[in-house]
């Protein structure tokens, strides 16, 4: 990927091999257009380290010398939007002219003048904007080296004047200049500088790192939106125990979620060989490996968050108790996911996973009617994440993943789930036989449907309303103690069929009925 490096003019230009065809088309239309109004145009920001890593971009951000007013006036045959004070005017691939349907999307991109930056009295915007006519004055304000590096598609030239292209290559996150300006500036990019180094794999510079330790406070002036949003890219990376290690070292999580904390250094005995925080932690990481959803991670970190205020040491054993945890560490989750301003779906699905996941304990003991009644819990729709949940948590004891217990409960699970064979599945009923053959309730109407369920069980094209409506009358014709003998045969055929459906599912999980 990297070929060669120059000086030239105190700038740094690197040829390396971008794939142009990654670019979409009406990005490079917007630069060339800009380019042959007379104006530079780069592209700049996490699209450039993207393409330098040969990753896709999500965004892509133009940076040019044109005034805002000069971009809507090239681009015065489509649709532009400027609505903001920091010099980005969005560029919509739609001619003026097209009329407004519900629904249609368009490709847009966002064009920013050149810009240097006053103080940040709110460490999150300038007090003020300049305008800036060369690339390097806005290449400074940017957060980190890899972030800032400028690609011009037409010229195919690269522009690195902070060495951000070696830091990519050594996989490195510095910031621009002084990292506690950079984070004074916008408190959120110790977060930012976090989330990368979980999403790209980098490691944090030990200066940006330092920087970090020394503003952790900064992050109080920050909304909990804004941090929520780059703690749940933590969360959702493949690697959010590093995330979270990270977050811990820093002094980052004091900020954001110092319930965490009291896990630290949290001795549990018995099966764990961690502690609390520790285990959090692996079993966070094993969701991320096993690709569950952000539900999911958020119960496997928040799961034994209530076992520091309920352990308790029980001496005649030697051992720590932690009764109650599930209760305590659902209602702590909850506090947690409202404050950060998590949706109430969110919020409502992992503070229902938290409380349930002891659901299970001895099993030689487990009931159908126990997991059933966990189902209507959790509802049957999330009582596979439960159990997803459950992995986690023995896994971050550092034990098999899926062990005798684990597919006993899919087995018992699968079992509740599944519709049991019954006469419900007739085409006809009761109402039916009363209603329109005039059928007296009492035991001879179980009787004929049993054996009517016999009829569909071996033949199961005979359930329709026509075909047994006329055994039904030729049923009840029968005297009592034939028509009981078909009815019980018709019970014995049930279950029999139900049996090898059960012994079916636990040959499937490997487990004994």
């Amino acid at each position: 990927m990297f070929f060669l490096f120059a000086i030239e003019k105190q700038c740094y230009y690197c040829f390396i091999v971008i794939d142009r065809k990654k670019i979409p088309s009406f990005v490079s239309h917007v630069t060339k257009r800009l380019q042959d109004a007379g104006f530079e145009a780069w592209l700049v920001g996490g699209c450039v380290r993207d393409l330098i890593m040969e990753r896709v971009p999500k965004d892509w951000d133009i940076a040019t010398n044109a005034r805002p007013e000069q971009v809507q006036e090239v681009f015065k045959d489509l649709r532009t939007v400027y609505e903001n004070t920091f010099g980005t005017v969005t560029v919509l691939n739609r001619p003026v002219s097209h009329e407004n349907v519900s629904g249609e999307t368009f490709e847009e991109t966002q064009v920013t003048t050149y810009r240097s930056e006053g103080k940040y009295t709110d460490f999150r915007h300038p007090d003020e904007v300049s305008y800036e006519t060369n690339i390097e004055k806005d290449l400074e304000r940017r957060d980190f080296t890899m972030n800032a590096i400028a690609y011009d598609p037409v010229k195919d030239a690269i522009k690195d004047i902070f060495g951000g292209l070696k830091d990519i290559k050594d996989k490195v996150i510095q910031s621009v200049l002084n990292p506690a300006d950079r984070f004074k500036e916008d408190a959120l990019r110790m977060m930012r500088a976090v989330r990368f180094s979980t999403q790209l794999g980098f490691a944090i510079s030990h200066e940006t790192l330092g920087a970090i330790m020394d503003n952790k406070e900064l992050l109080n002036e920050i909304s909990k939106e804004r941090i929520r949003d780059e703690f749940i890219k933590i969360i959702d990376s493949k690697n959010p125990g590093i995330g979270l290690g990270l977050m811990q070292k820093t002094g980052l999580l004091e900020y954001v979620i110092p319930e965490l904390l009291e896990g630290v250094g949290c001795e549990q005995k018995g099966a764990h060989i961690y502690d609390v925080f520790e285990h959090i932690v692996h079993a966070l990481q094993h969701a991320a490996d096993k690709g569950y959803s952000l539900e999911v991670r958020l119960s496997a970190l928040f799961h034994d968050i209530g076992k520091p205020k309920t352990r308790r040491y029980d001496r005649s054993k030697d051992k720590y108790t932690f009764f109650g945890h599930e209760v305590v560490g659902a209602k702590m989750a909850k506090s947690i996911l409202e404050r950060l301003k998590f949706s109430r779906e969110t919020v409502t699905r992992v503070t229902t996973l938290v409380r349930n996941h002891m659901f299970f304990s001895d099993t030689e003991k487990i009931t159908l009617s126990a997991v059933r009644r966990i189902i209507r819990n959790v509802g049957p729709e999330h009582i596979w994440e439960l159990m997803e949940v459950r992995e986690c948590d023995r896994v971050g004891m550092k034990k098999k993943e899926a062990p005798y217990r684990l597919r006993k409960y899919h087995a018992m699970i699968e079992e509740a789930l599944r519709d049991p064979i019954s006469v419900g599945q007739l085409a006809i009923d009761g109402a039916y036989l009363i209603g329109e053959l005039h059928m007296k309730p009492g035991p001879r109407m179980g009787w004929i449907l049993h054996a009517l369920l016999e009829e569909v069980l071996n033949d199961p094209t005979k359930n329709t309303a026509e075909h047994l409506s006329e055994l039904a009358k030729t049923l009840d014709s029968l005297p009592d103690g034939a028509l009981k003998a078909l009815g019980e045969r018709g019970k014995e055929k049930k279950e029999e069929l139900e049996g090898q459906e059960i012994e079916k599912l636990h040959e499937k999980h490997g487990v004994k009925k």
